[in-house]
């Protein structure tokens, strides 16, 4: 079993052990990765991102990854293949001869 697949697989555990499997679909899936995402964000209100608690974006960061990996689930998608197509799918919006040390978006490249 990879790590992918452990990971999963303890998240899908702890959620069939308490029966929430209902309140988990796509929809509300896709929004709990919002609202876990502003949760992230606040900790850097006002701050310099410096000043943020690590334990606390951590906390914050895992249950984004945690609702992701529930929505990949949720449509059969392969959480690897997924990531690593996205990645082709930059490096070929991205070339480095064109992106390389700038923030610029692909159409302004």
């Amino acid at each position: 079993m990879n790590d992918i697949d452990e990971i999963l697989n303890t998240l899908i555990n702890f959620r069939n052990e308490r029966d929430w499997e209902q309140f988990h679909n796509p929809k509300d899936l896709a929004l709990a990765i919002n609202v876990e995402a502003g949760e992230l964000l606040e900790l850097f209100l006002w701050k310099n991102s410096e000043e943020a608690k690590v334990e606390k974006v951590k906390e914050e960061l895992a249950d984004i990854l945690a609702f992701a990996f529930l929505l990949a689930d949720k449509y059969g998608f392969d959480v690897k293949q997924i990531v690593l197509e996205k990645i082709k799918q930059n490096g070929e919006k991205y070339p480095v001869e064109k992106a390389k040390g700038t923030a610029k978006k692909y159409d302004e490249l």
